[in-house]
């Protein structure tokens, strides 16, 4: 099968943070359907609107990916370090094994620990899954990578359309606290 992700990047449109999303994430995989191979359809597929992951089920076919998820765990691993140090307790045993660790990620981390806003930390924190999206974006133009991280960007968006249909404060203390 022919690629043709010029043709696809081409025809999509412009994604910017705090944007509404111009289409659902269904429509998105529609849109690719039959423009992408297979493996790269599954890929995408794979790609979750909670931006969760299980490090057991993370199967990185491409350096993107690895660079992705290594930004998520070191981002959780910051937070998870900064909670546990409010309730002086060991966080050893909560952190996620293989994840980047760069003093930015500490800085993000703390400043929307100190965020009095529940919704505000989490929409600085997004701010910052997308500027790292940014800079994976660079020198990927009309490929998969670029595909790739369209759809991170894309799922984004539709989780604050999703916030702000609903009561934000409300839902993210009830997955925060859980």
């Amino acid at each position: 099968m022919a690629t043709l992700y010029p043709y696809l990047v081409s025809s999509l449109p412009m994604l910017l943070f705090g944007m509404k999303a111009p289409f659902s994430f269904e429509s998105f995989l529609e849109r690719c359907q039959d423009l992408i191979p297979d493996n790269d359809m599954d890929i995408v597929k794979s790609i979750s609107l909670t931006m969760q992951e299980e490090d057991s089920e993370i199967k990185s076919f491409l350096p993107i990916q690895a660079q992705w998820y290594n930004f998520q765990r070191g981002l959780k691993n910051e937070l998870v370090r900064i909670r546990a140090a409010r309730r002086k307790i060991d966080p050893v045993r909560y952190l996620r094994k293989e994840g980047l660790e760069e003093s930015s990620l500490m800085h993000a981390a703390l400043a929307a620990s100190r965020n009095t806003s529940i919704l505000d930390a989490e929409r600085f924190l997004d701010q910052k899954r997308w500027e790292y999206l940014d800079e994976l974006e660079v020198g990927h133009y009309f490929d998969f990578e670029y595909l790739y991280i369209y759809a991170w960007k894309l799922c984004i968006l539709l989780r604050w359309e999703r916030i702000s249909r609903e009561d934000g404060a409300k839902l993210l203390e009830g997955v925060l606290t859980v």
